[in-house]
């Protein structure tokens, strides 16, 4: 075990987890303090593009998660209302020879279970469970976590993971409140021989529609198809993840799609809603404050539209450890360090993914437009457009 003392981490999620395996490898003991008994995820699908697929391969969890992925061989955009294509990409081999890593897809409790894993075999890092963190106490010497019953642990640094509707966030950070962002998600699973004969099983699929679209990809190596419905609405459902959600609230609103989208819709047997949060201000990055930083939905809550929110606390878990190491006797300027790299980079993902929601949601003459481009652009361009998104890598050029 480590002489000096642990970086303390709120959170057992996939961004905290991944944090603990980044700061191990560089000799940093971490301990994980997490509020729930048991740490195991539920959720659906997760798409993990290249850069993504880099980390984990740093963390060394790839191999024992990559059985359990899937990689798409293409990506098509079709029109919901028509059922007609309106482009595909390709994936599969061309987009790991083009960034050096797959685009996977998984369950997200397999993702969760490869790194919980790796942390309970590795000797730098302690799990601790039913630990609720509420605040926090940073000074020059030390981090102190101050849990829900009064107890309180001290470590190097505190590293808040957690998560969209996190404590630390509130209170030690002072952030406002998250707002609503006029849509909801809605996530099923069901085995991919219920997929529609007409639809690909082993390719992603967008289905853009007025005020709504539809993602289904393979997971699970393939045997079972993960399905995201999202819709624009005024009216938002419970705060918390994966309220049940009545099957014909979904049938409801697609009254007129293409007959292969809805008779995916309808495969479901059982939906789970939640509603999509911003920040009620400008997105500044992850942030840091004296030995206490913020890290992934906790730093950074970004709406789904481009598949990389577990993939930025990815990106963050890699970084931070990075720029410990480099100045490991000054945490506070590593921690800050940490904050301005990410920021930009995170900056870039959320407005990108909010642009996708409005494109993805257009009705009406601007929509025809939206479509007449897709159809007439090059595929290879389209891949193109996204290399700044996936080529990313830990490197130099990010600790400037």
């Amino acid at each position: 075990m480590s002489a000096t003392p642990p970086v303390l981490i709120a959170g057992a999620g996939i961004g905290g987890l991944a944090t603990a395996l980044a700061l191990s490898q560089q000799g940093h003991a971490a301990h994980v303090l997490e509020k729930r008994a048991d740490p195991a995820e539920d959720g659906a699908g997760i798409q993990i593009g290249p850069n993504g697929v880099h980390v984990l391969r740093q963390l060394g969890v790839a191999d024992a998660l990559a059985p359990l992925t899937a990689s798409p061989q293409s990506l098509h955009i079709m029109d919901g209302v028509s059922g007609r294509p309106l482009t595909s990409l390709p994936l599969g081999e061309t987009i790991a020879l083009r960034h050096g890593a797959p685009y996977w897809s998984a369950h997200r409790a397999d993702l969760h279970a490869a790194l919980l894993q790796a942390a309970q075999r590795h000797p730098l890092i302690t799990l601790s469970l039913g630990c609720d963190v509420i605040s926090a106490h940073s000074d020059a010497q030390r981090a102190e976590a101050i849990l829900a019953d009064g107890s309180r642990f001290e470590g190097r640094a505190l590293i808040a993971a957690d998560g969209l509707w996190s404590r630390l966030r509130e209170t030690h950070f002072s952030a406002e409140p998250l707002k609503f962002s006029g849509k909801h998600a809605y996530r099923a699973i069901i085995p991919a021989s219920r997929l529609p004969s007409h639809l690909c099983p082993s390719s992603t699929h967008i289905w853009l529609s007025p005020r709504a679209h539809a993602v289904h990809y393979p997971v699970r190596g393939g045997k079972e198809i993960a399905l995201v419905v999202v819709l624009s609405e005024r009216e938002r459902i419970s705060p918390g993840w994966g309220a049940p959600v009545p099957a014909a609230r979904l049938h409801a609103q697609f009254p007129r799609s293409a007959p292969d989208l809805r008779a995916l819709i309808e495969q479901p047997d059982a939906w789970r809603g939640w509603p999509l949060m911003t920040p009620s201000s400008p997105l500044t990055g992850s942030g840091a404050r004296g030995r206490v930083a913020l890290l992934g939905d906790a730093a950074h809550p970004i709406l789904p539209f481009l598949a990389q929110g577990a993939v930025m606390a990815l990106e963050d878990a890699a970084i931070l450890a990075q720029c410990l190491s480099r100045t490991p006797d000054d945490v506070a300027g590593a921690l800050a360090r940490y904050a301005a790299v990410r920021a930009p980079r995170v900056q870039q993902v959320a407005r990108a993914s909010w642009r996708n929601g409005q494109i993805y949601h257009l009705s009406g003459p601007i929509a025809a437009a939206r479509n007449a481009v897709l159809r007439h652009t090059p595929a290879r361009r389209l891949l193109a457009s996204y290399d700044w998104l996936y080529g990313w890598r830990v490197g130099a050029q990010d600790m400037a």
